[in-house]
């Protein structure tokens, strides 16, 4: 089999996106607890049918509604939930509509709510009209299937299972969960980054990224006020841990005896080659979260003003490759944080010195 420099087989088609890695959903289906380990493996189970079935849609078939308007007032987000009943047939019954009041069922209230405000945080922020910039309505389905212990985005929409409540809660819990999912959507529209490898992993640290910025905006927090946790109220109480991933610390995101112990690296010296995780997606996106993280605490306020600025012009202006590796990555944000910051201020120098203590080269 040939391959491109990303190690990404030729022909190879991305895949949906998960929050949960296949390897915390291995390491379950191993447990001794037969009730734990089943509902892990029905899991992986679905996760595999989806990713047989689908892949990530291009932008060519994607839906559109009418041009954005210039007045960015006018721009407002059209939200449907759906519910699955515990099903899998997508997208389900409608329960839930753009403008409409709250119900009884918190889940659909979530999902509608986090649905809100990523729409609020890329177009207030980063003047981008949805997830394509163009209107694209945000659909999601809830209560997926029996026990489903992911959530994720299909290339059309989001859905999210209620969890097992062993190892795992309802997937709307956190809103940077939600927003990470959508952002996968972001990502697909703009670079399409390969679902493998160095490409992949950005492709999820990306989603990590602006997934934690839209909590911190939700919640009014400074850089040094966030958490930076990836999934904080999304394990149940008996796990040892505080969440899927750490973008402060990398690697000590959760240690259980269920779910193993956080196998993220914070620099490139500890960088995992593996052929699992379509080549540690879920495993390497450590890397360049850490240099966020230090760009962000390096620059203080509020981390979308800068940082999060400098990670969106280069996702979305248009010299991001498919097959970007880190490094390439890299000089692609030194770049942009020249054009917006000029050459000479903290911002330049500051992703400069985040790039440089995790490894990752920038000429």
């Amino acid at each position: 089999m040939t391959t491109n420099r990303a190690g990404t087989p030729k022909g190879f088609e991305p895949v949906f996106c998960t929050i949960v890695p296949p390897h915390v959903l291995d390491k379950a289906a191993q447990s001794g607890d037969s009730a734990i380990a089943a509902k892990a493996r029905k899991t992986l189970e679905r996760d595999a049918f989806e990713r047989t079935h689908r892949r990530i849609t291009t932008v060519v078939g994607a839906r559109s509604v009418a041009p954005p308007s210039a007045d960015a007032g006018a721009q407002k987000p059209q939200r449907t939930i759906y519910d699955a009943r515990h099903g899998t047939d997508l997208p389900g019954r409608k329960v839930r509509g753009e403008g409409d009041k709250p119900g009884k069922d918190a889940t659909v209230n979530r999902a509608y709510a986090g649905l809100g405000a990523t729409f609020e945080l890329y177009l207030e922020k980063f003047a981008r009209y949805s997830i394509d910039g163009s209107g694209l309505p945000l659909d999601a389905t809830v209560h997926y299937d029996e026990d489903y212990n992911n959530a994720f985005w299909n290339g059309e929409q989001m859905v999210f299972g209620d969890g097992d409540g062993e190892i795992f809660l309802d997937f709307t819990i956190p809103v940077d969960v939600i927003g990470h999912e959508l952002t996968h959507g972001v990502t697909q529209h703009t670079a399409n980054l390969t679902y493998f490898g160095q490409p992949g992993a950005l492709n999820e640290s990306l989603s990590d990224v602006f997934g934690s910025l839209i909590k911190q905006y939700a919640l009014g927090q400074t850089a040094s006020e966030a958490d930076w946790l990836i999934g904080a109220g999304l394990l149940a109480p008996r796990v040892t841990g505080v969440a899927l991933r750490s973008m402060k610390a990398p690697g000590t995101a959760y240690d259980d005896d269920v779910l193993g112990k956080d196998p993220q690296p914070a620099d490139m010296d500890h960088f995992v080659k593996t052929g699992r995780d379509n080549g540690g997606v879920h495993i390497n996106s450590g890397i360049p979260n850490h240099a966020f993280f230090i760009l962000a605490d390096s620059l203080g306020g509020h981390a979308w003003e800068r940082a999060g600025q400098i990670w969106y012009d280069t996702l979305a202006g248009g010299e991001l490759k498919q097959d970007a590796l880190f490094a390439d990555f890299a000089k692609l944000t030194v770049k942009a944080a020249q054009t917006r910051f000029g050459g000479s201020g903290e911002e330049y120098q500051s992703v400069l010195k985040a790039w440089e203590q995790v490894g990752v080269p920038t000429h």
